[in-house]
Order: C-alpha cells, then sequence, then structure tokens
C-alpha cells in the first residue's frame, strides 16, 4: 500500500498536469504543438547512452518544474505566448510523469527515482 507522502506527490502531479492543460486551453492554445512536444523532454534519456550519471542529470534538468515555471514567466511578463506555451506543455509532462511514479533520477540506476523505485 503506498505512502500517504507518495500518494500525496502523485496527486500533485495530477493537479500540476490539470492546472497547465486548463491555463493551456483557456490561453486558447490548440492541440497540434502539445501533441508534437508533450513528450519532448523524454529525449532527455538520451543522456543513459554516455551513462547513469550523464542520463541521470539529463534527465532531472528536463523534468524539474523549475525550468517551464521560468519560461512561462518570462513569457507572461514580455508578452511572448510561444514561451507560454511551451512551458504549459513542459509542465504538463512533468504532471504525467509524477501522477505515474516517474520522479527525477538518482545516478545509481534509471528506476531510482525520488518517488519511489519503477
Amino acid at each position: 500500500m503506498p505512502s500517504l507522502p507518495r500518494r500525496l506527490l502523485r496527486l500533485e502531479g495530477l493537479a500540476l498536469l490539470g492546472a497547465a492543460l486548463a491555463l493551456y486551453f483557456h490561453l486558447g492554445f490548440g492541440w497540434p504543438l502539445l501533441v508534437v512536444l508533450v513528450l519532448a523532454p523524454d529525449l532527455s534519456m538520451l543522456g543513459y547512452v554516455a551513462n547513469e550519471r550523464v542520463g541521470s542529470v539529463a534527465y532531472d534538468l528536463a523534468h524539474t518544474e523549475a525550468w517551464p515555471l521560468c519560461l512561462a514567466v518570462v513569457g507572461a511578463l514580455r508578452g511572448i505566448d510561444a514561451l507560454v506555451q511551451v512551458a504549459l506543455i513542459w509542465l504538463a509532462h512533468i504532471g504525467v510523469d509524477r501522477a505515474l511514479g516517474y520522479g527525477l533520477k538518482y545516478p545509481t540506476d534509471f528506476k531510482d527515482t525520488h518517488l519511489q523505485r519503477v
């Protein structure tokens, strides 16, 4: 049985997904770019071709909420809708991952995450 913290982290992921998509469609962004880019952060897994350490760093940098949040703020403050759109897609991706139990990676093994061993 999953622990309360694990459930709450997954709930946060679901909330992030819902909020990102709600804002995305509220702002009038369409489906095409969402479909094209939603899996783009997973290209960071190519770092695992080098080794576990490089792979975990690349994956974690692409799957932390800090970068898309900064991108969204810059886009909103500068009035650059494309930045906000990409940031919301990126956040939706991270939300899905967290809701499914995929977390940031430790360099020991791809399956070792901050949420659980996948």
